[in-house]
């Protein structure tokens, strides 16, 4: 197949259509609606592998439209009645089908290459954090969209229907909607089984910004692809109904190897990037790579912070580190706390924007009182913990600050926290710190009554 034959071809068939409707799709989804794809430190434009994610994440409506428009595509020949003209000539069945198939493959994977493109422009500028982890989940992606569009392409040619591209498209739908991953748990998951799950082309997009897709998952999904591909084409070259019935066998063989290699559990399917999690460090204070960025602004109000804990608490119980939390989640699931370290979320509000002394403020707050109940695109923590944290941080730097933490109204925050303050600074110094040491205590143990304990039992 030569390029001035493929090039014909394109230009008699939708083929450029498809590639056209995958790129503005793809791109009227990102840009039309406001979903979690733009919030957090995991939105698609902020890292490379959040980007393939959430690109792929696109799929659960693009690979319908691929297989539909597929399917509209091997409907040529039928809708102009030339199919036994096709074949009384001596050009062989298997050519037509690759140059078919080959030009709608080709405008399918440059359009979707081009919604990467656009995606990858923008992380360019926000990271320094640069890896080619991404790649797989992207090419894969791809592949599924052609595999798609060429078993559409057969369908079509083995059922010739008016009806035929439209009962595909929605069939497709509705099968990315059965096998639809969720991810309000610590590991994206499904309501059947997670070998089965992996069968979709689509997954959920990212929600925590170091988790990646293992190799057995590329690996299998890239085997039950080639073998969706290869019925496809089988039909689109077979001619009678029993060649057609054995064009059902890659599809078969594709299913049956993918389900043994795919990872039966959740916690196999997506693991930590463990180089996007590397430590990068400036003396006590530690972010991930993928964060590397951040740690100039981090450092020095990160020592000052340990400085002031370790005067603040008793002598061993102050934490000697500053690191960025690592810990796989799900949402409402208690926060990671550490003895050792000030763990620092950067989907927490308080560290998205703070700088100096204000991030100073944010990490004596989180080192005295860690947070139990999270704070992030998802959730919103509470109002008792947050008022507790502002009032550890004010009692270390003399002046009682509500936190701007995003999730609750400053003035509601020093609503709660006056008449904590006011009984906390009559008591005398060392009473003052058995309190911030009872309060260290209560939060490093979930304690979800930590503004009580301040109190001495009596916030109320």
């Amino acid at each position: 197949m030569n390029v001035r034959v493929l090039r014909t071809e394109s230009r008699r068939s939708v083929a450029p259509w498809a590639g056209a409707v995958i790129l503005v799709g793809a791109l009227a989804l990102l840009y039309g609606l406001s979903g979690p794809w733009w919030n957090g430190t995991a939105r698609w434009t902020a890292q490379w592998t959040s980007m393939a994610l959430w690109t792929r994440g696109l799929l659960n409506y693009l690979w319908p439209l691929a297989v539909g428009l597929g399917a509209l595509q091997g409907l040529r020949d039928h809708r102009s009645a030339m199919s036994e003209l096709l074949t009384s000539t001596p050009r062989p069945a298997w050519h037509r089908a690759a140059v078919l198939a080959g030009s709608s493959a080709l405008t399918l994977a440059t359009g979707f290459a081009l919604v990467v493109l656009v995606g990858g422009v923008q992380v360019l500028s926000n990271t320094a954090y640069t890896h080619l982890g991404w790649l797989p989940i992207s090419l894969v992606a791809g592949f599924s969209l052609v595999a798609g569009a060429v078993l559409g392409m057969g369908v079509a040619r083995a059922l010739p229907s008016v009806l035929t591209p439209p009962a595909l498209t929605v069939g497709a739908l509705l099968l990315t909607a059965l096998l639809r991953q969720y991810t309000d748990s610590a590991l994206p998951s499904g309501s059947l089984p997670n070998r089965v799950t992996l069968l979709s082309p689509a997954v959920d997009g990212a929600r925590q910004v170091l988790l990646t897709p293992s190799a057995s998952v590329h690996l299998g999904q890239t085997l039950w692809l080639l073998g969706i591909a290869g019925t496809g084409f089988a039909l689109l070259v077979a001619a009678t109904p029993r060649v057609r019935l054995l064009a059902l066998t890659p599809l078969l063989a594709g299913a049956a190897l993918a389900l043994l290699v795919l990872p039966s559990s959740p916690r196999q399917t997506y693991v930590v990037d463990e180089e996007a999690a590397a430590p990068v460090c400036d003396g006590p204070v530690c972010v991930t790579r993928t964060h590397q960025a951040r740690l100039a602004a981090l450092a020095d109000p990160g020592r000052k912070a340990l400085r002031l804990l370790h005067g603040a608490l008793p002598r061993g119980q102050a934490p000697d580190s500053v690191r960025e939390s690592t810990a796989l989640r799900g949402i409402g699931d208690p926060a990671p706390r550490s003895r050792r370290h000030v763990l620092v979320d950067f989907e927490d509000k308080l560290f998205d924007s703070a700088k100096g002394e204000e991030l100073t403020r944010s990490v004596v707050a989180l080192g005295i009182a860690p947070t139990c109940l999270a704070r992030s695109s998802n959730e919103s923590g509470t109002l008792e913990e947050a008022t507790a944290q502002s009032i550890a941080a004010s009692w270390v730097l003399g002046d009682l600050k509500p936190l701007d933490d995003f999730y609750h109204d400053p003035a509601e925050q020093m609503a709660e926290a006056r008449p904590v303050w006011k009984k906390l600074k009559a008591l005398p110094p060392d009473r003052q710190r058995a309190r911030i040491a009872a309060l260290h205590s209560a939060a490093l143990s979930c304690d979800i009554d930590v503004l009580d304990v301040l109190a001495g039992g009596d916030s109320r």
